[in-house]
């Protein structure tokens, strides 16, 4: 893989009631690199209806995804395969609190392109709010 690449996230949401809330899709021009196993991917991306950039890293391998986020929105979500955590994320109104619960993580890679699958429920004081899958496909900017 390249160290400039193309990276795309994708995220779909299902509520507790089955209705698809909607699919949200992001993609940037960033660096990528392995350190000690890990991939890592740093860009920068636009949030609709903010105007300042947000900073983000990627860091994952074939169990664990990290995002972390900063600027007008700021997060460090960790997703651990069948595992729970709690992330606080701020946004310009507020910080919410969630709990992510992990469910799978599939990871594909070949040398011109690396995708990372995450299932998870997304829960606050205790009481799921959505069904989510998030997509990240990294390829070699051209």
């Amino acid at each position: 893989m390249t160290r400039e690449v193309w990276v795309t996230l994708s995220g779909l949401q299902s509520g507790q009631d089955g209705e698809k809330d909607g699919r949200i899709e992001t993609a940037a021009r960033g660096n990528y690199y392995q350190k000690n196993g890990k991939h890592y991917v740093i860009f920068e991306e636009t949030v609709e209806g903010l105007a300042e950039r947000v900073k983000s890293r990627l860091k994952f391998d074939g169990d664990t995804v990290e995002v972390l986020r900063k600027g007008a929105v700021s997060t460090h979500m960790v997703f651990q395969q069948n595992k729970k955590n709690l992330t606080g994320y701020q946004t310009p109104f507020g910080q919410i609190l969630m709990e992510i619960v992990t469910g799978r993580i599939r990871l594909v890679q070949n040398e011109e392109h690396i995708r990372a699958d995450v299932e998870y429920t997304l829960r606050a004081d205790g009481a799921p709010l959505a069904d989510c899958r998030m997509v990240i496909e990294i390829r070699p900017a051209i």
